[in-house]
């Protein structure tokens, strides 16, 4: 949400010899080649124009490298373990993936299928991704963010395009793992049809114009910033996504008001958003208890939608489990159930309810031992001192109101970085640098210390 200091040149890509490095760093898995922004590349191009690659891969009968990035996942998996468990001894990071396990566990009893299981573990994974920014400043991964800047300009031209052509790719048909999908689907919303672009439907073709506005914007000057906020919320206008759009503006407010203050106030003003923005996880609750029934229907027809998720969404779900599992209250269903493994996966099909809210949908699969690991994050947003990762909570605790944000991947990662401090030893927060400008727009910048 503000500038950043100018990043060591191609710092994510390089290997160090982890015995010439003090322990915080040998944390940061210099040693294995930077595998989270190699990780975090793959996902985002795979994603944002996963309609496009979908079809070409298929064309070119080279399929199996779609899978790329899961590949990198399961990597990150090993490299978490080795830097914040077996080195860092983390007791947050053995209990997290001591419980990541035991949910892998509850969510095959639940699902009641073995591909069920393997199509959790491989929703899950991503979050590892994220989770491996633990003790680095995203500004100093200046290659990474490099490729990462033409994903917005990539996204903004296919959804454009795709309002003037019928993409080859919409509604072309694949099978994996034993199901059929499509690559793009094609969607319509109050006769309008939501446009996808590139991406695999107009969720993620709006997720992508925002996020990828997010990483930009936080080196770019305000000018930079107010120019390209209304060709980037046209976009999303055409995808019809109203989510991306309505927290689209909100970040941009926020962006002016830290860009506004005075500079001893800006990096004070973006750590307060980024704690205030955890107030969004009451909102399905205030919701429900102020709107259910037809509340917001007989305001305006236009939030069908949302008042279909406090209704349905939010809390169909809470009712289904006392059925199927009481001990979930307890211990969670397990990961998958009330996400996309049991809609792809189980025989309690007729049980499925999409959970459009991440923080929801988390506490299902993994019942209160959540809430410990949220105060938690939300103790380490308060030292973390990255102001990427402040400016990625501010916009994902936003976004993911009324998204579950676990597939794609993504959004899940966005998620692990904004929480990975979380892994952090609290000594290292301390004295972790992050002597990143706060005002791009201003001559002789003032850089502050940590």
């Amino acid at each position: 949400m503000s500038s950043s200091s100018s990043a060591l040149p191609s710092s994510d890509w390089r290997i160090v010899d982890p015995v010439r490095m003090p322990l915080h760093h040998q944390q940061e898995g210099s040693a294995f080649f930077n595998l989270e922004a190699i990780a975090l590349l793959l996902y985002f191009y795979r994603d944002a124009l996963a309609g496009a690659l979908r079809y070409y891969l298929a064309v070119l009968k080279i399929s199996p490298l779609w899978f790329l990035p899961d590949i990198f996942a399961l990597v990150c998996i090993f490299a978490f373990v080795q830097r914040y468990i077996l080195m860092g001894r983390n007791l947050v990071a053995i209990l997290t993936l001591f419980y990541i396990c035991f949910a892998l566990y509850l969510g095959y009893v639940f699902l009641g299928y073995f591909s069920g299981m393997m199509s959790s573990f491989k929703m899950i994974a991503p979050v590892f991704v994220g989770f491996c920014f633990c003790g680095r400043n995203f500004g100093d991964y200046d290659r990474l963010q490099r490729w990462l800047h033409p994903i917005f300009y990539l996204t903004i031209v296919g959804i454009i395009l795709s309002s003037r052509f019928q993409m080859p790719w919409v509604g072309y048909a694949y099978e994996t793992f034993g199901t059929t999908r499509q690559a793009t689907r094609l969607w319509w919303s109050a006769s309008e049809t939501r446009l996808a672009g590139l991406a695999a439907d107009s969720t993620m073709a709006a997720f992508f114009v925002f996020i990828s506005f997010v990483i930009i914007s936080v080196r770019r000057s305000l000018p930079w910033c107010l120019f390209w906020t209304p060709i980037g919320l046209y976009a999303i206008k055409l995808t019809t996504n109203k989510t991306s759009l309505g927290v689209m503006v909100i970040y941009v407010l926020c962006l002016i008001i830290v860009r506004l203050v005075p500079e001893r106030e800006k990096f004070p003003m973006l750590r307060r958003m980024a704690l205030l923005s955890f107030l969004s996880i009451l909102v399905p609750a205030v919701l429900i208890a102020l709107f259910s029934g037809n509340g917001l229907v007989s305001m305006s027809r236009g939030l069908f939608s949302l008042q279909d998720r406090v209704n349905n969404s939010w809390q169909l779900p809470f009712v289904y489990m006392a059925d199927l599992m009481p001990v979930g209250f307890f211990v969670g269903c397990g990961l998958g159930c009330f996400n996309y493994p049991q809609l792809l996966f189980s025989n309690k099909l007729s049980y499925y309810v999409p959970v459009d809210n991440f923080y929801l949908g988390t506490y299902l699969m993994f019942g209160p031992i959540f809430v410990v690991f949220m105060i938690l994050v939300i103790l380490a947003v308060a030292r973390t001192r990255d102001i990427y990762k402040l400016s990625f909570a501010v916009a994902m605790n936003l976004f993911t109101i009324t998204v579950l944000a676990y597939g794609p991947a993504s959004g899940l990662i966005m998620l692990g970085v904004a929480f990975s401090e979380v892994f952090a030893r609290e000594k290292d927060d301390r004295t972790a640098s992050s002597a990143a400008p706060l005002a791009p727009d201003v001559e002789d910048l003032v850089s502050r210390p940590a």
